[in-house]
């Protein structure tokens, strides 16, 4: 992209008041009060921009190519043809409410045009309530220059910062807010490489794709590696229309140009008619949530727990080659429970190599969930031999991680030193690391003799403290209230049936 001739910090901090003020305006607006509300409408708006001044230059591009360009908004639908322009505040609202927003919605034919529609279909977009609020945000998006490094940065920056917020202010945005720390040390382990196809099928804001892209542009780029990260390497999944719309647009700012983000609902896929698949898959996958019958059904490990549904998912979705892997986020309890997590975690062994588990201490998710979690990684081929254990500590003073405390980058020093040393051990068989009081290894025998509990069970822990942490006690308390509910649910759809049937009589 080209750049102005003007890269001051001043200019940059200008940006970012400016888009800041831009939030303020739309949060005193009465339909966007809410942090989810203001930044949803900042996203589709900043969407726009980008697209509009992106579009310029793919029609450049395509006139030097001597070919014709074909605009994805065109006319009146353009950024530039209806932003900026001195509109009476009552026809603004009619115009983006009754034929702008129509016009996002039935867009169609290529991945973009797909992604925008995933994004503006099948739910309200937030538009402000006045008129006037809306064209003096409208005036500040304008003034971002997206053709400009400097601007990007700032506005990227800002916005990682909105995510960040609204991840912390709003318990329902945790769910597809990943601490970044988290992000990037999974990213450190999987290195992801240019050539290879990324993948998160419960990609929320993208953070996992947005910081892959980050990791694999520090190699060197040709033109084609270039075009190869635009537009064949990214690929996320999200059945939330406003994680799609944040997600899509937090790829855009840190330069994908041509997201692959698609509003689906990755567990309606059968799983035995697998056609795409992936180099790497990278994700922090919801959890907690139950899914019915129907959904079920597409897996050959039937359970009505969501995470144990999307480790089989991601399973069948691993590319067939040697070196595809994975990086996923679980709660403690996949780790443990038995029954249909077990079954899963058997195949998990015997069909991968689960080279990594690391334990993460509580809080790490603070402030929007307390569930202890923990992180696998694993690829191709199988099977699993030995398994390198780390238990994250905690730092000094704390009892848990918090939203004043966060975990932070600096937190991962000792795992990342740790994982080295094993990866040294496996690639060039140089002397094998000593367990230490954080780290360890198990065999796969022991593994299996335990029944398939893959949880930490650190073997430098004194013997009273090898008792079930309160954690793990919880953990295991709100897994048995879900499987009760489950039953619940089925005497009461087989009391509905029985009665449908006697009604018939």
């Amino acid at each position: 992209m080209a750049q102005k001739n003007s890269n001051s910090s001043q200019t940059k901090s200008d940006l970012a008041n400016q888009i800041w003020s831009a939030c303020d305006i739309l949060r005193r607006d009465n339909n966007c009060g809410g942090i989810m509300e203001y930044v949803e409408h900042l996203a589709w708006l900043l969407f726009l921009k980008f697209l509009d001044d992106q579009e310029e230059e793919w029609e450049t591009q395509a006139r030097i190519d001597n070919r014709e360009y074909q605009w994805i908004l065109e006319g009146k639908f353009r950024w530039k043809e209806w932003a900026p322009k001195d509109w009476p505040a009552d026809d603004l609202i009619r115009f983006v409410n009754g034929e702008l927003i129509p016009n996002l919605r039935n867009l169609q034919g290529d991945p973009v045009r797909d992604t925008i529609r995933g994004v503006f279909s099948e739910r309200n977009v937030i538009v402000c309530a006045s008129g006037y609020n809306l064209k003096d945000v409208l005036k500040i998006i304008d003034e971002v220059n997206f053709h400009n490094r400097d601007d990007v940065f700032t506005v990227s920056q800002v916005y990682e910062e909105l995510l960040k917020r609204l991840g912390s202010e709003n318990r329902m945005a945790g769910e597809f807010y990943t601490p970044r720390s988290v992000v990037r040390f999974m990213i450190e382990v999987i290195d992801p490489l240019i050539g290879e196809v990324v993948y998160d099928p419960a990609c929320g804001s993208c953070g996992f794709l947005a910081q892959s892209y980050e990791w694999m542009k520090k190699n060197e780029m040709t033109i084609q590696a270039n075009e190869m990260l635009q537009q064949r390497t990214f690929f996320g999944q999200e059945k939330k229309a406003v994680p799609a719309l944040l997600g899509a647009l937090n790829l855009v700012l840190h330069g994908v140009t041509a997201p692959r983000v698609y509003r689906r609902n990755t567990l309606e896929e059968n799983i035995r008619q697998v056609s795409e698949r992936y180099d790497v898959v990278l994700t922090n996958p919801p959890f907690g949530g139950t899914e019915g019958k129907h959904i079920q059904e597409n897996f050959p490990v039937q359970s009505n727990a969501t995470e144990l549904l999307f480790v089989q998912h991601i399973m069948k979705k691993l590319s067939a080659k040697d070196g595809a892997r994975c990086g996923m986020v679980v709660p403690e309890g996949t780790l443990f429970r038995g029954g249909a997590f077990a079954t899963v975690k058997k195949d998990l062994l015997e069909s991968f190599n689960l080279f990594l588990v690391v334990s993460l201490p509580p809080g790490t998710f603070s402030p929007y969930s307390d569930v202890k979690t923990g992180l696998l990684f694993f690829k191709r081929p199988g099977p699993t031999k030995e398994v390198l254990y780390y238990e994250m500590p905690l730092p000094e003073g704390l009892k848990k991680f918090s939203k004043g405390s966060p975990i932070a980058d600096e937190h991962f020093n000792e795992a990342g030193k740790i994982w080295k040393r094993w990866k040294d051990y496996i690639e060039t068989k140089a002397s094998r690391p000593e367990n230490t009081s954080t780290s360890w290894v198990e065999d796969a025998e022991s593994l299996a003799k335990r029944g398939y509990d893959l949880s930490a069970k650190n073997p430098s822990r004194p013997e009273g403290e090898k008792l079930p942490s309160p954690m793990e006690i919880v953990a295991g308390l709100m897994e048995k209230e879900r499987e009760i509910l489950s039953i619940v649910e089925e005497l009461d759809e087989m009391l509905a049936n029985n009665q449908n049937v006697e009604s018939t009589k």
